[in-house]
């Protein structure tokens, strides 16, 4: 199976660079299941064009799969896998090219941010949906899609088409996108993936999907495919796709029932490259001249957003918490976790958000002193309640953007005024910081009533604080960009001893 990638820029070398691999040397790549190969069939300033090509070991293949497999067909030495680009491409582009999907290059570290043009090529892909799904998986990344169905048998096409296609992609991308796109969307094409699916597919997919999953508008079928139709799994990458995007759990695509391929079984799940699941992939061997960086992990901005209130609730002594619009339960989760916070609450009003967050939470079988600590209710933040008395402090987060205007008064005298904590966390996204999200138009989310700009929050928060008796003070979250501010934006009440 073959892989092209082809770019214009000028000096089209670079790429060499890009990929960690030098252009006048073929480099060959041992896999659990045969052979991964680098080579570059044209490179000069105005051309580069870097090929990498698979040849599966058949016999590797079926001595690689888990003793339970039952299968002693033939099919297990005489299938497409040699020839057509499928979940195995996948592994082999992952391991090769994982320096180049981490978007690092030490030599030219301003050529990993930079789009590039480019041009993929996957001569024979099995495609379950046919051209109509490589379209609808790939243009919606910013790649102009040429997708052509393979005839059966050129000499016979009353036989009709086959179930593969050829498939060209152009683009102005970086190029560690489009290995990301590459290393998700082969084994959703192929809906068959050859080894283990272990718990751990879901990190993978979500490192690989960063920045552009969570807002595909096939992020279900995507999901679903990669992690071979178990919903369980599938489940928690959507709920964590929708923390990325600050949805609430009911907006989740419910389960769809596909029908597994004809030809794949469950054995084939556990088998061709199970020992690569459960195996550390081989070192990279890069060009002498280029010594590629250590990956710097970037927390997700939801997790450092958790981070900080955590930290201000330390710093301000709380010791009772109560979570307003608690979703799925992280941040209360986090709490409980801390001997330091005495008493937790969460409210939600969603019903269904709460019974996610009692299983995430594991309620059934949390121990009695942890249970003790913890209240979960469901209620609406624009209705007076006497479960929300009590707390130290509340937290808002990621919440008021989701209450039409007319409505947040209401919010305001429910929380400010009746129940009157301490203190009062709120965070909010930064619209001025969406300038640099490169894919982002219109608002972060569909469900998201506004968002407001540093001047329009502080005057919101004010005049709040001065209506009930606060002082308010404001912190930033996340990197505080000197030209639009931090992605989130978080005001800190302290209530009046007066009041």
């Amino acid at each position: 199976m073959l892989l092209t990638i082809t770019t214009t820029a000028n000096p089209a070398t670079d790429l060499g660079f890009l990929l960690h691999k030098h252009p006048e040397r073929v480099q060959e790549f041992s896999q659990s299941f045969g052979t991964a190969t680098v080579f570059y069939p044209e490179a000069d300033d105005r051309r580069c064009t870097a090929a990498l090509m698979l040849e599966v070991d058949p016999i590797a293949l079926v001595r690689s799969r888990g003793k339970g497999s039952p299968d002693f067909s033939l099919s297990q030495y005489v299938n497409d896998r040699p020839y057509a680009a499928s979940s195995l491409l996948a592994v082999a582009l992952g391991s090769v090219f994982r320096t180049a999907r981490a978007g690092r290059c030490a030599a030219r570290p301003e050529l990993a941010g930079a789009a590039l043009p480019l041009e993929l090529r996957l001569p024979a892909l099995p495609c379950r949906g046919g051209p109509d799904l490589a379209r609808r998986l790939f243009e919606p990344l910013g790649w102009e899609v040429g997708a052509q169905a393979l005839p059966l048998d050129d000499g016979f096409p009353e036989w009709g088409d086959s179930r593969y296609v050829r498939l060209d992609l152009r683009g102005t991308v970086r190029l560690a996108d489009a290995l990301n796109h590459l290393y998700v969307l082969l084994p959703v094409l192929d809906d068959g993936k050859h080894y283990w699916i272990a718990p751990d597919e879901v990190d993978k997919l979500i490192r690989a999907g960063a920045g552009w999953l969570h807002g595909h508008p096939e992020r279900g079928l995507i999901t679903r495919r990669y992690l071979g139709r178990r919903w369980s799994l599938a489940r928690t990458a959507l709920a964590r796709l929708a923390e990325l995007g600050d949805e609430t759990e009911e907006q989740l695509e419910p389960a769809v029932e596909e029908d597994a391929p004809p030809e794949e079984t469950a054995a084939d799940e556990v088998a061709a490259a199970e020992a690569e699941a459960h195996t550390a992939p081989p070192e990279e061997v890069v060009p002498e001249e280029v010594v590629p960086e250590e990956v710097v992990k970037v927390k997700p901005l939801n997790v450092r957003r958790r981070e900080a209130v955590l930290a201000m609730l330390a710093e301000l002594g709380a010791v009772s918490v109560i979570d307003l619009g608690c979703g799925q339960g992280d941040l209360v989760g986090a709490l409980l976790a801390q001997p330091r916070f005495a008493k937790v609450g969460g409210m939600d009003v969603s019903s269904m958000a709460l019974t996610i967050a009692a299983r995430k939470l594991r309620l059934d079988r949390m121990p009695d002193s942890r249970r003790a600590r913890l209240t979960l209710f469901q209620g609406a933040l624009t209705y007076t309640d006497r479960r929300l008395s009590g707390y130290d402090a509340a937290v808002l987060m990621e919440v008021i953007e989701h209450v039409d205007p007319p409505r947040l008064a209401a919010l305001e005298r429910v929380v400010f005024g009746h129940a009157k904590p301490g203190h009062v966390l709120v965070t909010t996204p930064n619209i001025e910081y969406n300038v640099r999200y490169e894919f982002l138009t219109g608002l972060r989310h569909p469900d998201h009533r506004f968002e407001w700009t540093r001047a329009e929050f502080a005057a919101w928060a004010t005049g709040v604080a001065g209506r009930y008796g606060y002082q308010v003070a404001f912190e930033p979250v996340g990197e505080d960009d000197p030209e639009v501010g931090p992605p989130t934006q978080m005001g800190v009440f302290t209530r009046d001893q007066r009041s």
